[in-house]
């Protein structure tokens, strides 16, 4: 049984290595043998070129012997490629939601069946992150065996296929001139623009040497293959569609100067930079100016403005920046930061009494606990002190008569004392006269410290307000900016703190908001206790030309928004993504995106003179108003209970009785 078995096991491991011997024995035969070794041999040494490529995807109609042989090529010469997968030659077979598409080559053969509907089924697969290879044999033998490459004039096929500017198909054909074999890519920068295609002779293949790639001028032949963003630098003036964010039609007339320069900054900023931009890669620029950055209707699942225009294929370009948000990264491809500004709210730092009792704050509580202590004991022992004079009779004459010393005369003497009105009560003895000069020393220093700590904090402003619940929980008013953005930000807000600052803070009991102008919401902010959430680099500007050097002081700033700053955006999967991305960071490196910033955006102002002396009002004595007024309050109250006391008492005893009590 177990020889049976061994023999069992063995026997299909020997079938399958007498087929691949068969298999090689008949490719020596085979005098098309040559010519399909040069498809895995051309397929090996385009790999090496191509950086980053881990996965080769091979979607062919090639026999499984020639499947082996390149599976085992490539697994054995190349250590760059990971893995290899085989597939029929169908569109549900491509890397459609592969999350490292970047890493994937596909591999296919025009002369397999359906090869061309399966690129013109690719979509944007063709031209944004997946790799092509395609190949397209000469069948012409009179065995029907592959004897080359198809020439470079019989790939018409190419030139319907959306190849756009970022596509990195790779193909195999033959000069018919000098009859090299030739690596191209083509490409054209539009899809529905009839301008021709691009076509780039990357190298030479060949049996011996693989892929020679062409020298440039001063680069050396073998050359490393260079990025397409790098190498596709020359728009040759073809027009590109941007789209601009314009809240003021005022402004058209003055993109190109600084007149206004706070109005749709963000805007000028960036049309500055979109010029640029088409300038570096010999392009030309159409401006389409909208009111809106783009917002989504729930119900069509569309956006409008400029998101609108990108969505559409209207537009190349988001020539305005925009906040980072989830839901539009389905819609658009965030490319570079180009605006240093935020949101915020602005406001001038209140007075410390405007958010604080300064009647309590010169000492800690520690301090405050022991005042309190030495008031309490200080007395207790003048009681002991007074009441010992007269149980002894200490002193002489008629100067000790007079009513019993109580705790309450002496604690309300000690705490006169303690506010510097003097001591009523006369010290006969040494002891007393010790405590009461022992208790004017002492309180006169506390009084001293404390009056001068609530001189220094009645000027100091308050730096209570650092968070959004602080701002809420504050008595300042607040108003934003009228723009589309503040608007739909605040009435969409979910976050409970932020919701309720709306409701509150924002929106009014009649139903108004306070959505004000940005003149107005800046002679807000200088007439005190006001917060403005505006674009800060343009509250800036109006600050440091309607401010006061001291009101300069004391500026804060509160995030509200939670964003970082804007992005240069563009179509999903724009074949333009990488060239305008590269761009950007040049332009940013090169000091040309600092340099606008700085022209039209203004640094938050200097506080160089310091703040001037602010007189007391209201606000300052408040909470002794507020301490005098329950003290009335309170000696009312208390003086008619003791005449209703008096009455009651005289109703209810005798004359004589009430005199005995």
């Amino acid at each position: 049984m177990s020889n049976r078995s061994e023999a069992r096991t063995w026997l299909p491991l020997c079938l399958f290595c007498a087929a691949i011997a068969l298999g090689e024995a008949s490719k020596a035969a085979d005098p098309g043998h040559t010519a399909i070794d040069r498809r895995v041999a051309a397929v090996r040494d385009l790999m090496v070129h191509l950086e980053r490529s881990h996965r080769l995807l091979v979607l062919t109609c090639w026999p499984p012997n020639l499947r082996y042989k390149l599976w085992q090529t490539i697994t054995s010469e190349l250590a760059s490629a990971t893995s290899i997968q085989f597939g029929a030659v169908e569109a549900r077979h491509l890397p459609w939601h592969d999350r490292n598409q970047h890493q994937v080559v596909v591999l296919v053969d025009l002369a397999c069946p359906h090869t061309d509907h399966l690129l013109q089924s690719a979509a944007h697969l063709l031209y944004y992150r997946v790799r092509w290879i395609v190949l397209h044999s000469n069948t012409t033998s009179a065995m029907g065996f592959p004897q080359g490459w198809k020439n470079c004039t019989e790939y018409a096929f190419l030139d319907r296929l959306p190849l756009l500017y970022s596509n990195e198909l790779f193909y195999f054909c033959t000069d018919p001139a000098t009859a090299r074999h030739l690596v191209r890519q083509q490409y054209r920068l539009s899809a529905t623009s009839p301008t021709d295609s691009i076509i780039e002779t990357l190298g030479s293949w060949e049996a011996t040497r693989g892929v020679v790639l062409s020298a440039g001028e001063g680069e050396p032949e073998g050359r490393r293959l260079l990025a397409t963003s790098t190498r596709r630098q020359n728009f040759n003036q073809f027009q590109l569609r941007a789209s601009i964010v314009m809240l003021h039609n005022e402004t058209l007339n003055h993109l190109d100067d600084l007149h206004d320069k706070h109005i749709d900054t963000i805007s000028r900023v960036n049309y500055q930079l979109t010029k640029s931009i088409a300038m570096a890669l010999n392009a030309t620029v159409r401006f389409t100016f909208v009111d809106s950055w783009g917002y989504r209707d729930p119900e069509t699942d569309r956006y409008n403005g400029m998101i609108g225009e990108l969505q559409s294929d209207l537009a190349d370009l988001g020539g305005t920046a925009l906040f980072f948000t989830s839901d539009r990264i389905t819609v658009i491809d965030y490319l570079s930061m180009t605006t240093p500004t935020v949101v915020n709210f602005v406001f001038r730092a209140p007075k410390l009494s405007f958010t604080d009792n300064v009647f309590v704050l010169p000492f800690q509580k520690s301090v405050w606990y022991c005042t309190i202590s030495f008031i309490i004991l200080a007395g207790v022992l003048l009681t002991v002190v007074l009441r010992t004079e007269q149980r002894y009779a200490i002193g002489s004459g008629s100067e000790n008569a007079g009513p019993r010393a109580r705790l309450s005369d002496a604690l309300l003497n000690v705490f006169g004392t303690t506010c510097q009105q003097g001591s009523f009560i006369e010290p006969k003895t040494t002891s007393s006269r010790c405590l009461i000069l022992l208790c004017l020393v002492v309180l006169m220093f506390l009084y001293a410290s404390y009056s001068a700590n609530i001189v220094a904090l009645i000027q100091s402003p308050s730096t209570k307000i650092q968070t959004l619940d602080d701002l809420l929980t504050s008595r300042l008013k607040a108003g934003a900016e009228d723009t589309v953005y503040n608007r739909y930000y605040f009435q969409h807000q979910t976050e409970p703190i932020r919701k309720a600052l709306y409701e509150r803070k924002i929106r009014n009991k009649d139903g108004t908001e306070n959505f004000l102008p940005l003149a107005q919401g800046v002679e807000a902010i200088r007439q005190g206790y006001y917060a403005f959430h505006v674009e800060v680099g343009v509250c800036y500007k109006l600050i440091s030309e309607t401010f006061q050097e001291e009101e300069k002081c004391g500026l804060q700033e509160l995030e509200y928004l939670k964003m970082i700053d804007p992005y240069y955006a563009v179509r999903k999967n724009s074949s333009f993504r990488e060239p305008v991305r590269v761009t950007l960071f040049k332009l940013r490196e090169f000091g040309i995106q600092g340099r606008e910033n700085a022209l039209l955006y203004t640094k938050k102002p200097r506080c160089i003179g310091g703040s001037s002396f602010v007189p007391v009002s209201i606000v300052d004595v408040w909470p002794a108003l507020v301490t005098l007024g329950w003290g009335y309050l309170l000696t009312i109250s208390l003086l008619i209970f003791e005449l209703l006391w008096v009455r009651l008492r005289g109703k209810l005893l005798p004359t004589d009785a009430y005199f005995q009590q």
